[in-house]
């Protein structure tokens, strides 16, 4: 023990010491949990040295940390006792640029290399557009990535695009035919790398990219889901990610 310790232990006693030093601590710890996102479900195992900076799964009956294109078109809503996050009707908003209409961004974090893991329904009726959206490098309306998750591939369905003040180019080196949407729950994820440029987006297979594209235009921005002028449900939003 230091000589200086022993001295503040001589004049106040060994009790009050201790409390201090008990109370300092978990005062400590407290500091460092506050940083860390609170999930009340079980945090999914994924291959990631990022940390986990963000999760929510609607259970809190809030939707206040999320950014929306159109308040109006998003609600929390009950499925099968489960608590959802539901864009059920079209944004009436007005893009400066072709791009998604829909969009609900985490609020208030923004990212660099990242890994978003998410599930994902559609509830539109069947046809080749159908479509849920992932959006990241979120800059302004003007200025984005996004992942349009469409039900059959061309040059503006079931791709990676890029807005950057002009409508949407496509990105992609590689994608699939077209998203196997059902009426069912699916499982998405994007995983990013700002250094290389690299971005790989899985979709129900998570051993293998859907679609995988290179750009480092942005390199930071913010994160979210919805569609491009569909309606959908988001659940089980887990964000891991260098955060800015």
């Amino acid at each position: 023990m230091s000589l200086a310790r022993r001295g503040v232990m001589k004049h106040f006693g060994l009790v009050p010491v201790l409390l201090l030093l008990i109370f300092a601590s978990l005062s400590s710890d407290e500091g460092v949990r506050a940083e860390e996102p609170t999930c009340s479900k079980s945090v999914p195992k994924i291959d990631t040295k990022l940390p986990l900076v963000f999760c929510d799964d609607f259970e809190g009956g809030s939707i206040d940390r999320w950014e929306l294109s159109d308040p109006k078109a998003w609600r929390l809503a009950k499925v099968d006792g489960n608590s959802v996050f539901e864009q059920f009707q079209a944004s009436k908003v007005e893009n400066p640029v072709r791009s998604p209409f829909n969009r609900a961004l985490i609020k208030d974090v923004k990212v660099g290399s990242f890994v978003l893991d998410v599930k994902l329904q559609s509830t539109i009726k069947d046809y080749g557009h159908r479509d849920m959206c992932l959006f990241f490098g979120y800059q302004d309306p003007s200025h984005m990535y996004y992942v349009h998750l469409g039900k059959k591939t061309d040059d503006h369905a079931n791709q990676i695009f890029i807005v950057n003040n002009a409508p949407r180019t496509k990105i992609s080196l590689t994608t699939t035919p077209g998203t196997d949407w059902t009426d069912n729950w699916h499982h998405a994820r994007i995983v990013r790398d700002v250094e290389s440029g690299s971005i790989e987006v899985f979709f129900d297979d998570m051993s293998k990219p859907a679609m995988t594209a290179k750009d480092k235009t942005f390199v930071v921005g913010q994160v979210g889901a919805g569609t491009f002028d569909d309606t959908g449900r988001v659940d089980a939003v887990y964000l891991f990610g260098d955060k800015k």
